[in-house]
């Protein structure tokens, strides 16, 4: 008859789904730790557990060698043949210890060691168990909320509710029933080692399987899976048996099929799209409901594809917030750029118009040497912009040209626009100075030939005129300047008083009129 303690690790075992093997291991191991640390040895100590009677031996157990080297471990085949005398070289010597001078302390450590093999035991069952079935639909009984994360009762273990795999539009309580998709099995975590989700796509996937018979045959497969969960999904269907329509299986009759689901999804809206091998009519089908005018692969190897559709389709065709073009690039595995007709057209116009508008020639760039531009027209390049739009690296695979020269190149190109953008915002105001000059400049070049003249042969009056001659307006503060100065050495008998009376006009024949005129010419001129 077992005892006792034995029946306790059987009901145990039962429990936590563990082999009472393990459990018995365990008792052994931790008997082993509270001896070791009672005598404080580091003998090679053993133990061992009987069913019948429900005991745990303690003994310590010693090697027969010729010569001992580890005393702790080893015994002499002297000593050996003392205790047993049929015992050879190579035989173990066994030495019980009494166990039930242990202690409170040693028990207190015996049943750590007893609870930390049991819940290693467990994890590991957990693991074997749930590792294999990721990707599989379980049904579930929420438990408790741990902050944002919820925790679920699986029946035999608990499982793990995170808030990223939660649906937005789910609120969930204590005691609801769940339908949910082993996400993750963690070997080494605190908490519950099972990580279930409800937004996960393969929860569609598993949801269709079980309300649609084609799917679950086979007839009907499921291709892909975009979701957003709580928002919108698009699934993928294909039919292997051309009498079976894969959409209207999916549906059902009246939409009964699809209308559960939904409802199981709490109302997420779900899009079922016939599958076609050929990129682009997948992609037309996979923005519906929006109509796509036309579609055209962009860069094959990145998988790009442009997609055109009418101007009042473009929103529908985008979705909120991007939703339909983004569920739709997950659907296909291409990324998806839209535009409607009308920015298309203006597109290839301003491309037509980049082609056929004239470049600035290389020959206008400043430091670039006419060999320069031979090896850059060789390349294909004629003209400053396009010059501009070269990346350095670019430039160095031009035979003939290095890193030096790109330099030089790049400081030339920088010059030109700058230049550029210093004639564009100066040019403005030198037309306004030159108009507001126009009147003027015309009457003194009119003037501009007496002037010429009178400096032919200058008398000393003129000389003074042109030097300190003050405007007509300006004749009051000059009668005043020639007062307090007094009598001017040049006014002598025989010399003409040129000086400007207040009220007298005088002509502007002199040489520094000459000179403005001259002055004005060369501005018309620029």
């Amino acid at each position: 008859m077992a005892s006792l303690l034995y029946q306790t690790i059987e009901q145990i075992s039962r429990e936590k789904h563990i082999e009472p093997e393990i459990i018995v291991a365990a008792i052994e191991d931790a008997m082993v730790v509270a001896a070791r640390k009672y005598y404080r040895t580091e003998e090679d100590i053993r133990s061992k557990f009987n069913p019948e009677s429900g005991q745990v031996d303690v003994f310590s157990v010693h090697t027969v060698v010729e010569e001992v080297t580890d005393p702790l471990r080893e015994i002499s085949l002297g000593d050996a043949k003392k205790r047993q005398p049929e015992i050879e070289v190579g035989g173990e010597v066994i030495e019980s210890k009494p166990t039930d001078v242990l202690g409170r302390i040693a028990a207190q450590t015996a049943k750590q060691v007893i609870l930390q093999k049991v819940r290693e035991a467990e994890r590991d069952t957990i693991y074997n168990e749930f590792h294999t079935r990721v990707g599989e639909l379980i049904n579930s009984v929420v438990k408790r909320m741990e902050g944002p994360d919820i925790v679920v009762d699986l029946g035999r273990t608990e499982a793990r509710l995170p808030k990223r795999e939660q649906s937005r539009l789910e609120a969930y309580n204590v005691g609801d029933r769940l339908r949910v998709t082993i996400r993750a099995v963690e070997r080494a975590a605190k908490g519950p080692q099972v990580v279930v989700s409800r937004a996960d796509p393969a929860l569609v996937q598993r949801l269709f399987e079980m309300e649609v018979p084609e799917i679950y045959d086979g007839t009907v497969q499921i291709r892909a899976v975009a979701r957003e969960a709580g928002e919108r999904t698009k699934i993928a269907v294909e039919s292997r048996d051309k009498d079976v329509d894969p959409v209207g299986a999916c549906v059902g009759m009246k939409g009964m099929r699809v209308q559960s689901i939904i409802r199981e999804l709490r109302g997420e809206k779900i899009d079922i799209i016939p599958y076609n091998e050929e990129t682009i009519a997948f992609a037309q089908k996979a923005l519906s409901p929006a109509k796509v005018t036309r579609v055209q692969v962009v860069d094959p190897e990145e998988k790009r594809l442009e997609v055109i559709v009418e101007d009042t389709q473009l929103s529908l065709a985008i979705g909120k917030k991007g939703q339909n073009v983004r569920l739709a690039s997950k659907l296909i595995g291409w990324n998806i750029d839209i535009k409607s007709e009308e920015e298309k057209r203006r597109e290839i116009e301003a491309q037509m118009a980049a082609l056929t508008a004239p470049g600035t020639p290389l020959t206008d760039l400043a430091g670039v040497g006419p060999k320069t531009i031979e090896k850059l027209e060789a390349a294909g390049i004629t003209s400053v912009e396009k010059l501009a739009d070269m990346t350095p690296e670019q430039l160095v695979e031009i035979p003939g040209i290095g890193e030096k020269m790109v330099e030089k190149i790049h400081q030339s190109v920088a010059a030109y626009f700058e230049m550029l953008e210093t004639q564009a915002a100066a040019g403005p105001s030198e037309q306004v100075d030159a108009v507001e000059l126009a009147p003027e400049a015309a009457v003194e070049v009119q003037d501009a030939p007496e002037a010429d003249t009178a400096s032919e042969k200058p008398e000393v009056g003129e000389e003074l005129e042109s030097s300190e001659a003050p405007e007509a307006g300006d004749a009051e503060e000059a009668a005043t300047e020639t007062d307090a100065r007094g009598a001017d050495p040049l006014d002598s008998p025989g010399t003409a008083d040129t000086r400007e009376l207040p009220g007298e006009e005088t002509p502007r024949h002199s040489i520094e009129g000459g000179e403005e005129a001259g002055d004005s010419e060369e501005n018309v001129q620029k």
